[in-house]
């Protein structure tokens, strides 16, 4: 257990079946070590294993989607290929059909694995059953180290997420510019003017190729903490609700943590879905913005 929670901590479990269950009013911006102290094992935090636990949900899916394809598709292979199917045509539809085969397998992971996290989050338990102090038989009053996180909110997840996007990016504009074409895609002027315009224009789309390498080195921080920041959010309003009556004694206790949070868990579940699709937007526009070769006027070569 994390040292600042101090003793006396009983590793008691509890749930929200038992009436005097707590809520986590106050969640930790930060992932619990479940191993604390050991120098091998202590990466291994309540977020990896939901981690661990969504990996193992979408290999197994898509492997019982594979297994025995045929031309009548089984429900598993329909929903698998539906899903696949319709992600490829939205990522064709900005990347271009080129760049589109090349980027997909990276950003149509990203989406599945980024909106499994966010709804794994909504599972009763998650969040809510861990370590503190004991109360009575496996009752505790407030949950200081949840066993279960969800890892989008983690930031360390959603920046190795990002970087793992970033990279993907850099490979393939590399691959379509070459370094001296990103260099001229940057800061090389635009429009084809001459002379004394062509100068001003130079220093112009000059000062601006700086502003964009600027936000190209901002983009894993801002695409991390855009999708950690919204989940981090709806897991605290929904901690924090289901927190309001615990002062009132059972049974409002207890109806209030289940029927005030409710209505919320609808409105989580599209922030889920929205959080992977802007994500996985944001990265296929900008592999599209830096693998589209300018357009010059025609005879400009000549």
């Amino acid at each position: 257990m994390p040292a600042n929670f101090g003793p006396p901590l009983a590793m008691e479990i509890t749930s929200a079946l038992f009436p005097t269950s707590p809520t986590l009013a106050n969640v930790s911006a930060k992932a619990s070590e479940l191993i604390h102290g050991s120098s091998v094992l202590g990466f291994i935090t309540n977020s990896v294993i939901v981690a661990l636990a969504v990996l193992g949900i979408v290999f197994w899916f898509s492997k019982k989607a594979t297994t025995n394809m045929s031309l009548i598709p089984h429900k598993a292979q329909n929903l698998f290929e539906f899903v696949i199917e319709f992600l490829y045509g939205r990522v064709a539809g900005i990347v271009g059909e080129k760049q589109a085969p090349m980027a997909f397998p990276l950003l149509g992971t990203l989406f599945i694995y980024i909106l499994v996290s966010n709804w794994f989050g909504l599972i009763p338990g998650v969040g809510t059953i861990g370590f503190g102090e004991a109360t009575g038989p496996y009752m505790i009053s407030e949950v200081h180290a949840p066993l279960l996180r969800p890892p989008t909110a983690d930031l360390n997840a959603t920046l190795a997420l990002a970087l793992s996007a970033f990279l993907v990016w850099f490979y393939l504009t590399i691959k379509e510019m070459g370094v001296w074409g990103f260099i001229m895609h940057t800061f090389g002027p635009k429009g084809g003017l001459k002379g004394f315009m062509g100068m001003v224009v130079g220093l112009v789309f000059l000062f601006v190729g700086v502003i964009e390498i600027v936000s190209i080195v901002l983009r894993p921080m801002t695409l991390s903490i855009r999708l950690y920041g919204n989940i981090f959010a709806g897991e605290s309003v929904l901690h924090t609700l289901g927190a309001l009556l615990d002062n009132a004694g059972f049974p409002w206790s207890f109806i209030g943590a289940v029927a005030i949070p409710f209505p919320f868990y609808f409105m989580e579940l599209l922030v889920g879905l929205l959080q992977a699709i802007v994500f996985t937007l944001l990265c296929s526009v900008y592999i599209q913005l830096s693998t589209t070769h300018d357009e010059h006027p025609e005879g400009e070569h000549h």
